[in-house]
Formats: structure tokens, C-alpha cells, sequence
């Protein structure tokens, strides 16, 4: 499985984390959120190193975490700034909570995986959220999937002619495309280029007049997966969905859809909540029967072909930065494919 280091993970919508401590998971290492006295998010792996009571089951207390058991308190970079009945000073080195860094913006909480460190990075940016013209839905998903599995699944393009046959594309009617795919030192990108629009219902949202779709997958470290649909000047969706390892087996989605259309956007922000989920949830089906077979026979084994244009490459990139070894070159390798979609 695949732990990576030194990397931005959204642990919650800000809306989330109000007065009272927030518990949640990041690569199989329970942390707990919560607000300093200035308002700002802070994150403590949650476990108080007096007794190994869970901080999470506290409150804050002026900005600082208590612990519920001994009411030992905690600032946001974990030094311990109060121990009941002691008369002298509480800040030893062995009484701190081990703290990660955070960041809040774009509606989100982003807490960075190393603990103890300052950041080397800035958490991703969701593309055209207060862009003229835009709309934007949210939706916080959960799924039974290693963190590959899931961004392979949101970027692979010919499940959906199976699995969500009539929403995407369907079976029966198949156009021969190019295929672009892009590889950088922390990103893949697939280019469908001629791909008419789909049949599906989806689809027929997206251009209810037909035409080209101009069609673009996209992972990027650590864990964003991107699809970009456009026609023409009217017509344009980008869903981003932000992935969290909760643990090995356990991914959170944090899906952002931001969309200008031809159709009114309040006749179309009430069609794509129900749709969406309805996809996503034929997904973690799918994904969780996966799952349990990968762990019934002891191992994940995969056989690729040049179609699955997008899984091997990101998994290559996941191994990397879980070695710490990202490449720093600005060199984009490209390669040219045909498919039918």
C-alpha cells in the first residue's frame, strides 16, 4: 500500500470544525482537529501522551485542547501549556502531542502528512471557484478503495461504457479516437481528441446540441484526479475530486464540480446531486467487491494494456513520492494512442 510523505490532505470541510475537537483519520494515524483562540485549524496526532486517552474525546479551552481525562492542555504545535495540580512548568519535551501542519482555504482543511516539520509545499488550488459565469456543488464521498484504486476508477474512461452504461457512453455505439497522454515530473494527463458526444444522460446535459467534446483526465500529486469536459464557448465542467487515505482500505472523496452551462444553473445544480451520486455509488460497489478480493488473495495483481492509459502511470508517480523521489524536471514526455470509446 502506498504512504506518502510530505504531502496536503483535505481532513474536513471548514464548515466542519466549529468549537468542539474534530477526530479523523490520514494514512492510518488518528489525528484530531481543532481551532486555535484565532480561529485557525490546527491538527495533533490523537493520542494524549499522558495516559493514551484519545484528545478528540476533550474540548478546547482557550484555544488549547484539554484532555478529557486529566485535563492536560495542548496549543496547536502540540507543546503542552497546562497540567493540573502541577506547580511547576508543564512544557516538557515529553509531555507534547506530536503536531502537523495545516492550512484552510477553498472551503477546506488541509493538513499536511509529516508531522514536525515545516511544509516545502502549498495545498492544491480548485480551479474557477469565484470564476464569472460559474457555478460550483460539493459533495464529501467515502469509499471502500486503496487510494490508487480510486484515482484509477475517477480517470478510467472505459468502465463507463459498462458500469454506468446510459449515464457516460454505452456499448453498442463506439467512435475510434486519439489519445494523448502527457506525463510530467508530478502529473499525467490523457487528451481525448474527436470523441463526439456521448449518448449518455449525462452527457446530453453537458451539449444538448451535439458536437466535439474536448475531453482531458488529469492526476497530479498526491492525490488530485481531474476530469475537464468542454464544447464550444458554452459548455464547461471540471470535476476535481480531492482523495484522502483515511487508511489502506478506506479513501474519502472530496469532489468539487464547478460548471458553466447553456441551461440555467439552478435547473441544473438540482440534476447533478442525484446523478452524481448515483454514479459514485455504482463506483464504491464496484470498488469495494475490488477490494475484498485483493485481500482475499493476499495481493493486488494487474493486467494492463495500452487502453489504461492512466492507472500504470499513476501508480508509478504514487511509488515515487512515497520514496520521496519526485523528479524535478520540466521535461513533458508524450505518446499517441487510438481507442474506442
Amino acid at each position: 500500500m502506498v504512504r506518502l510523505p510530505q504531502s496536503w490532505f483535505i481532513l474536513c470541510a471548514s464548515r466542519e470544525l466549529g468549537r468542539k475537537p474534530l477526530a479523523r483519520m490520514l494514512q492510518g494515524t488518528p489525528l484530531v482537529l481543532f481551532r486555535n483562540e484565532a480561529g485557525k485549524p490546527a491538527a495533533l496526532v490523537d493520542r494524549c501522551p499522558h495516559r493514551n486517552v484519545p484528545l478528540s474525546m476533550g474540548k478546547v479551552v482557550g484555544g488549547q485542547l484539554q484532555c478529557g481525562y486529566h485535563g492536560w492542555r495542548f496549543d496547536a504545535a502540540g507543546q503542552c501549556r497546562a497540567i493540573p495540580g502541577l506547580l511547576g512548568e508543564p512544557g516538557a519535551k515529553s509531555r507534547c502531542a506530536s503536531s502537523h501542519a495545516t492550512r484552510e482555504q477553498d472551503g477546506f482543511v488541509w493538513v499536511y502528512s509529516t508531522p514536525g516539520v515545516e511544509p516545502t509545499t502549498e495545498p492544491y488550488r480548485f480551479p474557477l471557484l469565484d470564476a464569472h459565469g460559474y457555478s460550483t456543488v460539493r459533495r464529501t464521498l467515502r469509499a471502500k478503495g486503496s487510494l490508487h484504486s480510486l484515482l484509477e476508477n475517477t480517470l478510467d474512461v472505459p468502465h463507463t461504457a459498462f458500469l454506468h452504461g446510459g449515464l457516460f457512453r454505452t456499448e453498442k455505439k463506439k467512435n475510434e479516437i486519439d489519445v494523448v497522454v502527457r506525463r510530467g515530473a508530478d502529473r499525467v494527463e490523457a487528451e481525448y481528441i474527436g470523441e463526439p458526444r456521448p449518448e449518455g444522460l449525462a452527457a446530453r446535459l453537458l451539449a444538448p446540441g451535439g458536437g466535439v467534446v474536448q475531453h482531458f483526465d488529469r492526476f497530479l500529486l498526491p492525490s488530485i484526479a481531474q476530469v475537464e469536459y468542454r464544447l464550444g464557448d458554452d459548455s464547461h465542467v471540471i470535476i476535481t475530486s480531492a482523495m484522502t487515505p483515511a487508511d489502506d482500505w478506506d479513501t474519502l472523496v472530496y469532489a468539487v464540480v464547478t460548471f458553466r452551462m447553456p441551461l440555467p444553473h439552478w435547473l441544473v445544480k438540482p440534476f447533478i446531486t442525484p446523478v452524481a451520486l448515483h454514479i459514485f455509488g455504482q463506483d464504491a460497489k464496484i470498488l469495494e467487491r475490488q477490494t475484498e478480493t485483493i485481500r482475499r488473495f493476499g495481493s493486488e495483481t494487474f493486467a494492463s494494456t495500452e487502453v489504461d492509459v492512466l492507472g500504470p502511470p499513476i501508480l508509478r508517480l504514487l511509488r515515487q513520492a512515497e520514496r520521496e523521489k519526485v523528479a524535478t524536471s520540466a521535461e513533458v514526455q508524450e505518446t499517441r494512442l487510438k481507442m474506442q470509446v
